[in-house]
């Protein structure tokens, strides 16, 4: 399994999920406000980039742990899969 453990990187996506939650209400706060589409899409795009943050933070960790726990894993073909797994993974998040 592909995962990680490790608590302090789980606080820190946490909270920038909550930002981003708040930023997502405020969006919708402004499109019912009739606010100026210009300021709309500032806070769009501010959110799609803490996602984009918090999605390649959370994919850092994994990976690192995904390839230290790999050395543990004598099955050939599972490694294979975990990387495999891992590659498609990364290129979703970039």
């Amino acid at each position: 399994m592909i995962t990680t453990n490790d608590p302090e990187v789980k606080k820190q996506v946490k909270g920038r999920l909550a930002r981003i939650e708040g930023q997502l209400r405020g969006v919708q706060k402004m499109i019912d406000e009739d606010r100026d589409c210009k300021e709309i899409i500032q806070q769009l795009i501010a959110i799609r980039a803490g996602v984009k943050s918090a999605s390649l933070n959370y994919m850092q960790d994994v990976a690192r742990n995904c390839l230290l726990d790999l050395d543990e894993q004598s099955d050939p073909q599972a490694q294979r899969e975990i990387m495999s797994d891992l590659i498609q993974m990364l290129g979703k998040v970039s």
